[in-house]
């Protein structure tokens, strides 16, 4: 079948086209075990921009794309964040991106294969017409639709649900790690039993927490700490000025405290953030994209004793000074992953939110008229919105 859309190529000129594309219905299978099912033809309603998006069109610019296309294809059709209408269904439904013959496909081993809806080795989201599995069509929550279309708020808020539930994954593993990390002190130090140790450590790693950089993923990280660990006391470090409609959205949903780094090295930086925390940092997250955060972090010893290192940013690479990384006792979490529960709670959880605020829509002629030109000066450009996404088709949307 052939229909409109917009898809990532090898091509140094035009790594990004939109326009005809060819689809098919390839058979695909959810996790192992369960038998492969043929796609359900859906209609994509609203779509989000994701870095990841754009992370993709320059590996396509430098021709290195060819292991992320579909089978017998030298394209990836891309969009891995929205909405779409079944219509053999007569619903909406929000698509779990990544299935395979593993039985986690966000955390596959080496004899397991996985794909991605619109990130590798299966088409996405930015085209008129597209086949997904049924299993992996998500149901939204009721009360959101009206003469059958999508409330426009509820729809833009439904873009965030796969880095959400990376988030919520996140947080699920630092409880894990700083629980089993911790515990045996917390057992010295309360005189109690190894279940209530194994509770407070899980507490007490939130105790100083270090966001560096503040993106979206950012952002959600700090707003699930603070809903699960009341005590905890959440810094968000970046450069956007304290007034910036940003910077006062994200401290209003989160209650978190802001540092801006205006700072002329990274010593002064390192130290206002111990000075900001009232201590080192119990945990330190990365999502900055930078690879300064790994000095700060170690070099400079904003990370204390017995602390964690959450790094969600790519593309910085990581080294530390192995004597006092061995004596502090420092423990480093590296994952960007989550389930398809965490995908369903991230759907509750964001529908009842305030996050449509953040998002910004592109025209779709405007966007398709001239795909790499709106990536480079609007969607990705240094005044960009936090989220940029677009009405795909608007039959499906209430926009008045």
């Amino acid at each position: 079948m052939q229909v409109k859309g917009t898809y990532f190529q090898n091509d140094a000129e035009k790594p990004l086209v939109y326009g005809d594309v060819e689809i098919t219905n390839v058979k695909r299978r959810r996790l192992r075990g369960e038998e492969e099912k043929e796609g359900v033809l859906c209609e994509p309603v609203m779509v989000g921009f994701c870095g990841t998006d754009n992370e993709l069109m320059h590996m396509g610019s430098e021709g290195r794309l060819g292991a992320k296309f579909p089978e017998g294809t030298n394209r990836l059709i891309n969009g891995h964040e929205g909405i779409v209408w079944v219509p053999s269904e007569n619903r909406f439904a929000i698509v779990l991106i990544r299935g395979g013959d593993s039985y986690d496909p966000t955390r596959y081993t080496e004899d397991e294969t996985y794909f991605e809806y619109g990130c590798d080795q299966a088409d996405g989201l930015f085209c008129d017409k597209q086949y997904f599995n049924p299993d992996m069509l998500l149901p939204i929550p009721d009360g959101y639709v009206e003469n059958g279309k999508l409330k426009l708020s509820f729809a833009k808020k439904m873009v965030f649900p796969d880095p959400f539930a990376c988030m919520l994954f996140q947080l699920e593993r630092m409880e894990d790690l700083g629980s089993a990390h911790n515990f045996r002190v917390a057992m010295k130090k309360y005189k109690c039993s190894e279940e209530e140790a194994r509770k407070i450590a899980m507490d007490e790693v939130f105790d100083r927490t270090v966001i560096f950089g503040l993106g979206t993923t950012g952002m959600f990280i700090g707003d699930l700490i603070l809903r699960n660990h009341k005590d905890a006391k959440v810094l968000f470090v970046a450069r956007s000025a304290e007034d910036s409609p940003k910077v006062q959205f994200a401290l209003k949903q989160t209650n978190a405290e802001y540092l801006q780094n205006t700072f002329d090295s990274e010593e002064e930086l390192a130290k206002a953030i111990i000075e900001k925390l009232g201590g080192r940092a119990t945990t330190f997250i990365g999502v900055s994209g930078a690879n300064v955060e790994h000095r700060i972090a170690f070099e400079h010893k904003v990370l204390g004793c017995n602390g964690i290192y959450n790094s969600f940013s790519l593309g910085p690479k990581i080294t530390f000074d192995t004597m006092p990384f061995g004596f502090e006792n420092h423990l480093i979490l590296g994952s960007i992953n989550f389930r398809q529960d965490h995908m369903e709670k991230a759907i509750e959880l964001l529908a009842t939110s305030h996050y449509d605020e953040i998002v910004e829509l592109i025209d779709r002629d405007e966007f398709t008229k001239d795909p790499i030109d709106a990536y480079k000066n609007k969607i990705y450009s240094k005044n960009a919105p936090m989220k940029t996404a677009v009405i795909w088709n608007k039959n499906y949307v209430e926009t008045e």
